[in-house]
């Protein structure tokens, strides 16, 4: 995965005033599912693909800028149909005019990425694989935006609007491990072809049961191979922090890649300890 990486980025590089420089381009181009390459780019960057296009092209037309290209040429070949977009991405990028980086010669850069093996050393992540027969997620959902790190405050009220009439449905159904209330997520705003945006969050239970009452949503998963990580600490950033370590870490070095399925977590808070929690992570994937 990583040389994959490191070859994207150089079809990236040598495609950049390309028109068809498309993310379903590049997902082509790699070989694996867009899907799979999208969040280990995300997760190893900080960036999705998108952002990282957007930010090399205004980086090599700020470049051709100073040395004194003019606007409208420099617009059409880095896919800009109009000054007036061209002009507002390239402030909101580096705060300047590009008539003020030719007047001023002040501009800012940003530089091709290059994925390396950082050796950390000695540190284990435990998981286990598990075929999981067809089952139905039934519970309460909701469109929320994503977020990676600290409390989701949509996914709080979604939790909050849960009925005890909801509940004792949920908890009647509950049929196929793990027996627990899980939190599930779901299509991302155009399965991440815009990485930006809302995905669907659903508060419920695994039930194999297909009589559920109009008070739930009902979303059937098919037969899938799951990899399970669990994690025990503060909550919600050992959580969070193990979802980062699957895509970063995990993913990239393992013989499986993440299919466009739902994933889902639970977690058991300690009653003893203050914010402190242990948590599962259920990721769907498929040998690669």
């Amino acid at each position: 995965m990583l040389k994959e990486l490191n070859l994207v980025i150089d079809y990236i590089e040598d495609h950049l005033t390309d028109e068809n420089l498309s993310l379903e381009v590049i997902a082509e181009y790699v070989g694996v599912s867009d899907y799979h390459f999208r969040k280990i780019f995300f997760y190893l960057s900080g960036l999705t693909l998108s952002e990282y296009i957007k930010n090399r092209k205004l980086s090599e037309a700020s470049i051709e800028l100073l040395n004194g290209e003019k606007v409208t040429d420099v617009a059409l070949k880095y896919g800009y149909q109009s000054m007036d977009g061209f002009s507002r991405a390239f402030k909101k990028w580096c705060g300047f005019l590009p008539s003020e980086v030719i007047k001023k010669r002040v501009s800012k850069s940003f530089p091709k990425l290059s994925f390396v093996i950082n050796v950390k050393g000695g540190i284990n992540m435990e998981f286990r694989i598990e075929e999981k027969p067809a089952f139905n997620l039934v519970g309460v959902s909701k469109r929320v935006p994503m977020q990676f790190e600290g409390i989701n405050n949509e996914i709080v009220k979604l939790a909050e609007s849960i009925t005890d009439k909801q509940k004792e449905e949920m908890h009647s159904l509950q049929n196929i491990e793990p027996k627990e209330i899980v939190n599930a997520s779901y299509e991302a705003d155009a399965n991440f072809l815009k990485e930006e945006g809302d995905l669907t969050h659903l508060i419920g239970v695994l039930t194999t049961n297909n009589q559920i009452s109009d008070l739930l949503e009902k979303v059937p998963v098919d037969a899938h191979t799951w990899a399970i990580f669990p994690n025990e600490g503060p909550f919600p950033s050992t959580l969070q922090e193990t979802m980062a370590k699957v895509y970063s870490e995990w993913l990239p070095s393992s013989s499986y890649e993440v299919i466009n399925a739902p994933s889902f977590s639970f977690t058991k808070m300690d009653k003893n300890k203050k914010n402190y929690a242990y948590s599962e992570v259920w990721i769907p994937v498929r040998m690669k």
